[in-house]
């Protein structure tokens, strides 16, 4: 039985090549942009949920 916690080599990679890496700042910078873009998305959502959900009250 193959053990779950086995990466395929190109995952591996990817890590290590990330850990050695300092990200730049604008780098960080768009991670954030597109963590609190994502973030807005979701709150949208639950909003229109909302509206609707107290609509057919």
């Amino acid at each position: 039985m193959a053990d779950p916690t086995k990466l395929s080599v190109e995952k591996a990679l990817e890590k290590i090549r990330q850990r050695d890496e300092p990200k730049s700042e604008n780098s960080r910078l768009d991670e954030k942009t597109d963590a609190l873009n994502e973030e807005i998305k979701r709150m949208r959502a639950q909003r229109l949920r909302l509206e609707r959900q107290g609509k057919r009250s």
